[in-house]
């Protein structure tokens, strides 16, 4: 685990010397980060082995998948015992062969990650009927998260400016894809018993209540002291604070500001506006774009 900690970071120096043209490339029509997920990683995952145990956390960039991680870490060593800690994000798509190989050795149960689109994501964790946490963020705090870390990470291309990158995530032209695209394909899975999934605002409002219902839905069983622990140090505030021994060097840029309505300080009206059109174009009349209740947290 060491040495694959040491091999992230290693990468994320690397980057600083790679120009911004060359930092994302596409891969079956989707945008990847160069530098921590190269072509040779997608088409390791392809044969990828999951297990019907593990525990499998998916989101797209920013919609709360570092948050969650700690979340999770904290229920499986209060549930089991066992600690899964590591500076390195549990991204498959950032372990590459070697690493999967030992993956593959490893005991359950195995935390694993990605932000993957649904439709990239192994086929064994469907045919294995792996249970998924997948979390979901409002499109507009969504974006300007987005921005904000590409702009303090070295692994992504730095943005020329807020229209740029409004008008790269409107059309899907950025890392791991269209955020739309995630959504619909998700949304064709809201009835998989198989898949929970959860909003960032939902968690802010009552994140008690969200680590009772992940808990329950992995089968890990806590007591509500338990559950108390680990609302607190799972705070968002807290998790900033600890960001530098969690995440390393890119504690920083991971953990921002974790505000929900952030994007009124960014968004011009016709932005705004056009987001709107494009939530009701894809979304409007359906379960997850009910769920993530678009006219309080974005109107």
């Amino acid at each position: 685990m060491a040495a694959q900690l040491n091999k992230f970071q290693s990468k994320i120096h690397m980057a600083e010397h790679v120009s911004d043209e060359d930092k994302l490339y596409r891969y079956k029509g989707i945008l990847y980060p160069t530098i921590m997920c190269p072509e040779d990683h997608l088409k390791a995952l392809e044969t990828f082995d999951a297990r019907e145990d593990d525990v499998m956390l998916v989101a797209y960039p920013k919609c709360g998948f570092n948050w969650m991680v700690g979340v999770l870490r904290k229920i499986i060593a209060e549930s089991t015992g066992i600690k899964t800690e590591s500076k390195a994000p549990p991204l498959i798509e950032f372990l590459g062969p070697d690493v999967l190989k030992l993956t593959d050795q490893s005991p359950s149960p195995r935390f694993l990650g990605t932000h993957m689109h649904p439709d990239n994501i192994p086929t064994t964790f469907y045919t294995k009927k792996t249970k998924m946490l997948v979390v979901f963020r409002n499109p507009k705090d969504t974006l300007v998260s987005f921005y904000h870390f590409c702009n303090n990470n070295p692994v992504l291309p730095s943005v020329q400016s807020w229209e740029s990158f409004y008008s790269q995530f409107m059309s899907g032209e950025v890392a791991w894809g269209s955020y739309f695209d995630h959504a619909l394909a998700w949304e064709k899975r809201m009835n998989d018993h198989n898949v929970m999934i959860v909003t960032y605002e939902g968690l802010k409002q009552d994140l008690s209540e969200g680590i009772r219902q992940i808990s329950s839905f992995y089968g890990y069983p806590l007591t509500e002291a338990q559950v108390q622990q680990i609302t607190e140090e799972s705070s968002f505030k807290a998790m900033k604070e600890s960001a530098a021994n969690s995440h390393g060097t890119i504690g920083s840029a991971i953990f921002r500001k974790g505000e929900v309505g952030d994007w009124k300080n960014h968004f011009t009206p016709e932005q705004s506006r056009e987001m709107d059109e494009a939530f009701a174009k894809h979304l409007a009349g359906t379960k997850l774009g009910e769920k993530l209740d678009y006219q309080r947290y974005c109107q």
